[in-house]
């Protein structure tokens, strides 16, 4: 009945459901996990008459006590129930005297008489951490993962004379996760469901319900966990017969290997599922191949070939250290300490008297577990620290790396002074002087939180489009670079702190992200402006403002994802139950156009991230540096390493490598058609993976003789020339009603001839360069086949006279539906106009629906009935009414027929990258 685990507070609370039967309990154990099922007991309306429990330990009562004691419960605390096998009379008549119909036994490390555990009318129930009678005994977690069970779980179980062995009442189970330890399974399952299990049993049995199922003997286990002296690895087995010793006994007695002729005990093994990273060789006894020291910690190798990591290292003399560090352990040199620094010393000193009172003095060498803490001491510390030491942030961790008091003071300065960091990001940047601030720029290959070249050492030029110069040379990310970022990102997700974390925790990363994308604003604009020729003011509010605004929102969501209950027929004389969970898929995969580079990364990496995926991103390969920027403030607001990869390169390379790739499950695009098209055939082909796609439009506005006439020049012109008409949404083709045609063209060209048309970092400039040369000869060649087919060229249509990529913002009309101009879209500066006939509302909408593109589209109109009548029958994923390219966070965002399909932003971007899965229950 024994069981000692190390355990994490954790609060759990049960519903208040009312049930009639109600009993007289006595509970006998100690615990968190006893006072959790004390307290759900009593909210059930059961009467807990005695609590029999452990006495103090140096002046401090069990959890158990106190909020029993604090309810004005009956508490005993008896040192032992018998002596030399017999019962203490005295202690057994105090028992009696509380007349318990039902003794409830959550956590018990003394050894109870049977005349005490079957004196109750209802006898008594004991927990315990098994699926009986597989494992049974104290070290029943640590067996469970020893030997590789699939599952885990517990037993609720009358108590008899034997060992665990008698009849079960109640058992439930869990899978066993491939890098679970003792602690993750108590606190993920064992502690939250055992305490729900508790007070469900207690109940059974109040309602005579309670099964007694037979205990088999066969196949049954008894042995407690291994000395210290039997728990060396034995190195010639399967890595995962290897991780399995390690895990199983973490962190009690320890799992240890020679390494370099000294005993070392391991703690904190994972399973390596990616490639072996680089490391310095080292020797361990008994391996047929050296381990590494690596970045990630120690690189094990089993008899199969296949590796494992161990995390953290421990040396005789109880030090425990960083496994990666293992080669600089020895650098820590004692600091000088500060006035200041002295200061806190005495403070935190204070701290461990008022946790150690039995410590008469506590000086350098005292060791905090050796003078009796325990693991509810370790989250006192810590938290003590934090709040009377300037904030600085420990975790518990760090307590069990630093058990003396000097050695606790010299991790806790070195955090103090930012010494004791993680590694620090290491950016060889390219700095410009523009806009009146130095501009920092990374340029290489983000991979595992890391800026590193190519592998193959290639690179690139992206240029400046107001001038044609060129900003820096970018690495040119090859195959081998997406496979890095790819494994990277799957080793976050699966064994990373990323995959494991608490959403809302996960949400105030993203927060944190997006407070830092706000800080540095205005470089990401002008890093923009620089890099794709949007107007510095427009870069500002848009494609950096709605990036932030976007990242706020979906970090607000990581808390709100939720699955459903859903009432099916019931399986009779059974019932159930039917709820789905809402999943990540794991690595996804993003590829964004050069024409809002910042903006477009946010609209799906925002909610990518929010729903708990991690993500290898491909910038356009003209557009690469705010995305890389973006990489750098990611590290700054602590997203763990691999979550995020950046790899800058061509879309036939890194793209399709994407595409293919077996490890991505799922792909987001926005690019043209026939691009779209093919990533499609290639996720089908590789692995089937989830694909969503935003592709070409030609966006219809249909302007009627009946609109604000002032609102819809200013509208339509924005709809065309927003961003330098480099815009998705853009109207593609304006429907001008016949008797408003010509001074509606009239106005706009007046309008046009008062465009500023320069610098992008000018702030009274209205129209900057095209994103690149290639672009703006399309543009100019778009226009020259214009005029051949015959639409008219009322203003516009050729490159200005000056350096750098401008195109002049142009009007064509009298363009007929056949022709070139009125199907394909310029993604340009290029108004194209087309008259309809007053009055002929099915005939416009007709012509407006003639296209195989659906993205977005507009109406004027002061009609209210007309325009909803237009906007039911526009075929496109976005109408506006009396505006245009109003775009907001919170509304999704995607095309109709061939511009694709899937959402961005709003709630619907979400489910793009989330799994659905139904579970049913019967009980």
């Amino acid at each position: 009945m024994l069981w000692a685990a190390n355990t994490i507070i954790r609060k759990f609370s049960s519903s208040s459901a009312y049930y009639q039967n109600k009993l007289k309990l006595a509970l006998i154990g100690q615990s968190l996990f006893g006072q959790e099922v004390y307290t759900n007991l009593r909210k059930q309306g059961h009467k807990v008459v005695g609590v029999f429990t452990v006495p103090d330990k140096d002046g401090k009562a069990d959890p158990l006590a106190v909020v029993a004691e604090k309810d004005g419960t009956p508490v005993f605390k008896f040192p032992r129930w018998r002596v030399k096998g017999k019962p203490i009379p005295e202690v057994v008549e105090a028992y009696k005297a509380v007349g318990a119909e039902l003794n409830v036994m959550p956590f018990c490390s003394q050894f109870v008489p049977m005349n005490v555990i079957g004196f109750p009318k209802h006898g008594s129930i004991i927990y315990h951490p098994s699926v009986l009678p597989r494992h049974r005994g104290a070290s029943a977690i640590n067996w469970t993962l020893i030997e590789g069970d699939k599952k885990a779980g517990f037993s609720i179980f009358w108590a008899d004379d034997g060992l665990d062995t008698g009849p079960i009442l109640l058992q439930k189970e869990c899978p066993v996760e491939p890098n679970d330890t003792v602690d993750t399974l108590y606190n993920r399952f064992l502690f939250p469901e055992g305490i729900k299990a508790m007070v469900e049993a207690v109940q059974l049995i109040a309602d005579g319900k309670a099964p007694k199922i037979h205990q088999s003997e066969e196949g049954a286990s008894y042995e407690g966990i291994q000395k210290k002296s039997n728990a060396k690895v034995n190195m010639a087995q399967p890595a995962e017969v290897i991780h399995n010793w390690i895990r199983g006994h973490d962190k009690v007695p320890g799992a240890w290997v020679v390494i370099d002729g000294k005993p070392v005990t391991l703690y904190s093994s994972s399973m390596l599922s990616g490639s072996v990273p680089a490391g310095q060789p080292i020797e361990v006894e008994g391996a047929s191949h050296p381990g590494l020291i690596a970045k990630s910690g120690l690189i094990l190798f089993g008899s199969d070939g296949k590796a494992l990591q161990v995390k953290n290292l421990q040396f005789e003399d109880r030090k425990m250290i960083s496994a990666s560090k293992y080669f600089s352990s020895d650098e820590a040199a004692s600091l000088d300490l500060t006035d200041d620094e002295k200061k806190m010393a005495e403070e935190i000193r204070a701290i461990w008297k008022g946790i150690l009172s039995n410590v008469p003095v506590i000086d350098d060498t005292t060791d905090f577990f050796k003078s009796g803490a325990a693991s509810m001491d370790v989250v006192r510390l810590v938290e003590e620290v934090k709040q009377k030491c300037g904030g600085v942030q420990l975790q518990n961790e760090d307590v069990y790396m630093a058990t003396t008091f000097q050695s606790f003071i010299q991790m806790f300065v070195r955090r103090l002074r930012g010494e004791d960091q993680e590694e620090e990001l290491v950016i060889d940047y390219v700095t410009k002087d523009v806009n009146n601030m130095t501009v920092k720029m990374p340029y290489q290959c983000f991979i595992n939180g890391n800026f590193e070249d190519a592998e193959d050492g290639k690179t690139y030029n992206t240029v400046n489009p107001t001038d044609g110069s060129v900003i820096c040379k970018v690495s040119y990310a090859s195959v081998m670079d997406v496979d890095r970022a790819v494994s990277a990102a799957k080793e976050a997700f699966d064994n990373g702190p990323w995959g494991k974390m608490n959403p809302r925790d996960r949400g105030r990363l993203l927060y944190r992200l997006a407070d830092l994308m706000e800080e540095h604003q205005e470089e990401l604009a002008t890093i923009e402006t620089i890099d794709s020729g949007a107007v510095y003011t427009l870069a500002l509010k848009t494609h950096v403002g709605m990036s932030i605004q976007t990242f706020r929102y979906f970090a607000g969501w990581c808390d709100k994802i939720q699955g459903s209950t859903i009432p099916i027929n019931q399986a009779r004389p059974n019932r159930n139950l039917t709820f789905t969970k809402k999943e990540p898929l794991g690595v996804c995969a993003i590829v964004i156009p050069w024409n809002y580079p910042l903006m477009m990364l946010a609209w799906k990496s925002a909610a990518c991230l929010a729903a708990g995926n991690t993500l290898v991103l491909k910038p356009a390969q003209v557009t690469p540096l705010t995305a890389l920027k973006f990489a750098e403030l990611t590290v700054k607001a602590g997203i763990p390493k691999g979550v995020i990869n950046i790899v800058p390169g061509s879309g036939g390379l890194v793209g399709q490598r994407m595409s293919d790739h077996p490890d991505i499950r799922k792909l987001g695009f926005t690019g043209s058609t026939p691009i779209g098209k093919q990533i499609m055939k290639s996720c089908a082909v590789s692995n089937l993976k989830k694909v969503s796609l935003e592709l070409g439009g030609k966006s219809p506005l249909i302007i009627f003789s009946d609109c604000d006439t002032d609102k819809a020049v200013r509208m339509g012109m924005s709809s065309v020339y927003f961003n330098k008409g480099e815009n998705c949404i853009a109207a593609g083709r304006l429907f001008v009603e016949e008797s408003i045609h010509d001074e509606y063209i009239r106005r706009v060209v007046e309008e046009i001839k008062m465009m500023k048309i320069g610098d992008p970092l000018d702030r009274s400039t209205d129209h900057g360069p095209q994103n690149h040369k290639a672009h703006l000869d399309k543009l100019v060649e778009y226009c020259e086949l214009g005029v051949k087919e015959g639409a008219t060229l009322v203003y516009g249509g050729r490159q200005v006279d000056r350096q750098g990529f401008f195109m002049e913002p142009t009007v064509f009309t009298d363009v007929e539906d056949h022709m070139f101009i009125a199907k394909e879209e310029s993604f340009g500066p290029v108004m194209v106009v087309s008259k309809f006939k007053d009055g002929d509302v099915d005939g416009v909408l007709s012509r407006a629906n003639n296209t195989e593109f659906g993205l977005a589209s507009g109406v004027f109109t002061r009609d209210i009935n007309k325009a909803m009548y237009v906007s039911e029958r526009l075929e496109a994923g976005t109408v506006f009414v009396n505006t245009y390219n109003k775009t907001d966070v919170a509304a999704p965002f995607g095309g109709f027929k061939q511009s694709g399909f899937g959402k961005d932003l709003g709630e619907e971007a979400l489910h793009e990258y989330l799994r659905t899965k139904a579970v049913t229950v019967e009980y």
